[in-house]
Formats: C-alpha cells, structure tokens, sequence
C-alpha cells in the first residue's frame, strides 16, 4: 500500500510524465495525399506538434514510431522514399537524431530541413564526450515554454509549404498555444503540492534537466548516468548511485517507457523506493496509452 509520501510521487510522475506518447502511425506516404504537402517529422513529439498545427491539410511521414528509442534508431528504406517526397523535414536537433542527415543524403532531393533544437529559447548543457555526447542537453521539449516556440515554427514552416493553409495552421497553433499554457501552469501547481526538500527525481536515464529546471525539482542520478541511452553503468557507476539513494532517502525511481526497466527495478529493490511508476522521456506512448501525445505524456 503506497504512503501519503508516495502517492504525492505517483502524482509528480503523471505530472512529470515527461516524454512521451504518440498518435501511431506515420502519417501518409511518400507523396502525400492529394494536394497536401508532405512533411517528415523525425521524433514522436515533433510528429505529435505537427499533426496539432497542420491538422488535415498536412501528411505527416514521422520517421519513429512509438516507444522507439531515437539513440538506437536505423533508418529504413520508408524513411527515404517519404524524404524524397517532403517539402520539409522536422528534426530535434543535438545529436539526438544524427541519423537524419544520411536519409536526406539517400533521398537526394534536398529538402528544407529545419533544426527545431536551434530554436527553442531554453538551452541546458549537455554531456563533453562519450558516444552520442552533444555540447546541447536534447531533451528540450520537457519545458513547455521551448514547445510554444517550437510550435511557432512548425506554423511558419507549414504556411511556407502551404500558403493557402496559412490562416488555419494560424488557428489550430493558436489554440494549442493555449493548451501548452494551461499544461506548464498545471505542472507547476502539481509539484508544488510536494515539500521542496522532496521534490527529488531519479529516472532511467538523464534526459530530464529541462523539466527539473523548469519546475525546481532536483535530479539526485540516473541508472544510465548519460543522456544517450547507448552508455552503459559500470557496476561501480550502480553501487555509488545506490549509497546515494539512500542518502538522499529517494522515495521513487521513475522508469522511461522506452528502455528496459530490469536495472531500474533492480535498484528500487536495493534500495527500498517505488520501481514501479512510469514515464516518458524520449519518446511518446502508443495510441490509447497515458503518453500517446505531448500533452498526454507531460500531463
């Protein structure tokens, strides 16, 4: 039976459910449908903002598909033809998905490629070295206020590829505008209803410094202690992060939807804390699921 403190968690968790649900499939295929013009969306967020602003006027090619570790992704053969078709390709930028540069190398047409990481007002250090170490953190979308911005640009870049859609991509962004806004102010309420001192976090893998930064939570470690999900924790990286827990008397460790959660129990178990409790962080959920949209997975 969960405590008072630990229900408090379980509610910091849906609230923090940062990362990570999207609508299945990817849209339509390479050449669009009808007249509509064909964007790539390379992430499952980005893929999620895009169907929100272009609505119906838009086919959307979303290169991963949901629960699908972008550090780990291969590109398919899909993945080129829909690039060859697309007025413009989505990305997140920061090294978190590096492997778009060699699909639109395939695809040969050279389509506009907008890099929403460039863009987005709030930026974290990331990691110096290491396999898939950016100088960036790539997790940005987990403060909203760098989605409002990246929604901006999603607008612009839709109306560009369709100007007669203009007024309606204005609108639909306009509204989801409001929601984003309505979700940071949620978020901020919810994790003020837990004691400062408790608002600790401890996840699967680092990707969630723009949330703790955003909502002054602080990140006592990870089980991956990087922001690619491609490091591995030496046995001794896993015993300090233990002692640290116990320090720290950590109530939860939160586990990514995306990657294998046998560590992460492992360590709740050693530990005594809740291994049990889920979020997303690199990407969105299945359809129906509590992540299958930005909104969702950060609610």
């Amino acid at each position: 039976m969960l405590t008072a403190a630990s229900f408090r968690y379980r509610l910091v968790g849906v609230a923090l459910s940062a990362a990570c649900l999207v609508f299945g499939g990817c849209g339509s295929g390479a050449g669009g449908t009808g007249r509509k013009p064909l964007v790539v969306a390379t992430t499952t967020q980005i893929g999620d903002l895009v169907r929100a602003v272009g609505g119906d006027r838009v086919a959307v090619h979303q290169i991963l598909a949901a629960n699908t570790d972008p550090h780990e992704y291969e590109p398919r053969p899909d993945d080129v033809r829909a690039t060859t078709g697309a007025r413009v390709v989505l990305v997140n930028g920061d090294n978190l998905d590096s492997w778009i540069s060699k699909i639109v190398a395939q695809a040969g047409r050279h389509p506009r490629v907008v890099d929403l990481g460039t863009v987005v007002p709030v930026r974290l250090p990331g990691e110096s070295s290491g396999k898939g170490a950016s100088r960036v953190d790539p997790h940005w979308w987990h403060d909203p206020r760098n989605v409002v911005v990246a929604v901006e640009r999603i607008r612009a870049e839709l109306a560009r590829a369709d100007p007669s859609g203009a007024q309606q991509f204005a609108r639909n962004a306009s509204a989801y505008l409001a929601k984003l806004r309505t979700l940071d102010r949620g978020i901020a309420r919810c994790i003020a209803t837990v004691p400062a001192a408790r608002r600790k976090l401890v996840t699967s893998h680092d990707a969630f410094a723009y949330l703790a930064h955003r909502y002054g939570l602080t990140v006592v470690g990870a089980i991956i202690p990087s922001q690619t999900t491609q490091a591995a924790p030496s046995a001794g990286d896993i015993a300090a992060l233990v002692k640290q827990l116990r320090r720290e008397r950590v109530s939860a460790i939160f586990l990514e939807s995306s990657i294998n959660p046998k560590l992460t129990r492992a360590v709740a178990r050693e530990t005594g804390a809740l291994g049990n409790l889920t979020l997303y962080g690199d990407t969105l959920g299945s359809a129906g699921s509590r992540g299958a949209t930005y909104l969702a997975m950060e609610a």
